[in-house]
């Protein structure tokens, strides 16, 4: 009994280390949003600011030199954009892959699910070129030559996320529950394959749906190297948080509290959403779907 007891308190001191340890880059991050510049590097660490300076440095991230507004709007239309395409399209595809029957089907799905295993770096270069080179887009040619392309546009942006193949598989995995009955009866009503599945199978899909939106959008609020390989370094028309963060600095140094100041807000977005689908993130909203 004591050697059980023992053990408890270890695991329980283990947990509570690493949930501490998870938790204390926050806690500096909220406390050097609340500093001075010269009071960021204190030691011992001043956890509670000696002297407040949030208001402060809010100002500078949103009223200052660097136009955080329009990065933050910029990052909203992308992360929008590309999460509602991107869930629209993967639960069509999975009513595609589940319900409607054509030949190789598996096969052409087992195919697509094997796209999951490429490193998404590799394939970068080949998505910029194909980006660079649209036709009829940023003074292309009808052969993508002459232009910029998709360059530096909410449209190249988004463009590469709209067909994930993790999100087709999530939400085909849901649909395979589903009755039979449910499409027979549909057809009875005169519902066509679109039809049915805009009319029962996405009301259906509030969780599954939702759970993949939560995925979406922290993935997409957080992507870092495609906005960078496709915005231009002169140019914040299209810029997006995560690469306005990195113009805190000049050559000598970095202005941590305005820096930290603005990743509060950064992180705070992602933090609102999860809360405010996490009701959503259990599945199970099929019930009801067939009357007897």
């Amino acid at each position: 009994m004591k050697k059980l007891n023992i053990t408890k308190v270890i695991l329980t001191a283990i947990f509570w280390a690493v949930g501490i340890s998870m938790v204390l880059p926050l806690i500096w991050m909220m406390s050097t949003a609340c500093k001075v510049e010269a009071d960021v590097f204190n030691f011992p660490i001043q956890w509670i600011p000696p002297r407040w300076n949030l208001v402060e440095n809010m100002k500078e991230v949103w009223g200052g030199t660097y136009n955080f507004g329009l990065y933050y709007l910029n990052t909203i239309k992308v992360t929008l954009g590309a999460t509602f395409l991107q869930v629209f399209v993967s639960a069509l595809g999975a009513y595609g892959f589940s319900k409607v029957k054509f030949k190789g089907r598996d096969k052409i799905f087992l195919a697509y699910l094997a796209t999951m295993m490429i490193p998404p770096q590799v394939t970068m270069v080949p998505l910029f070129s194909m980006m660079r080179h649209f036709p009829l887009a940023g003074g292309n040619s009808i052969f993508g030559q002459g232009g910029t392309g998709l360059v530096n546009t909410y449209t190249g942006l988004i463009l590469p996320y709209i067909a994930g193949s993790f999100g087709v598989f999530l939400c085909r995995q849901f649909y395979v529950s589903f009755p039979r009955e449910l499409d027979e009866a549909a057809t009875i009503d005169g519902c066509s394959r679109f039809g049915t599945f805009v009319r029962i199978y996405l009301p259906l899909s509030g969780s599954i749906l939702a759970s993949l939106t939560i995925l979406k959008v922290t993935g997409m609020w957080n992507e870092y190297t495609w906005p960078l390989i496709m915005t231009v370094a002169s140019s914040d028309r299209v810029k997006t948080v995560q690469i306005a963060l990195t113009s805190f600095r000049n050559e000598g140094e970095i202005f941590w509290n305005q820096l930290m100041a603005a990743t509060l807000v950064v992180t705070a977005v992602v933090g609102i959403i999860f809360l405010c689908l996490q009701k959503y993130f259990v599945a199970g909203t099929m019930a009801g779907g067939v009357k007897e």
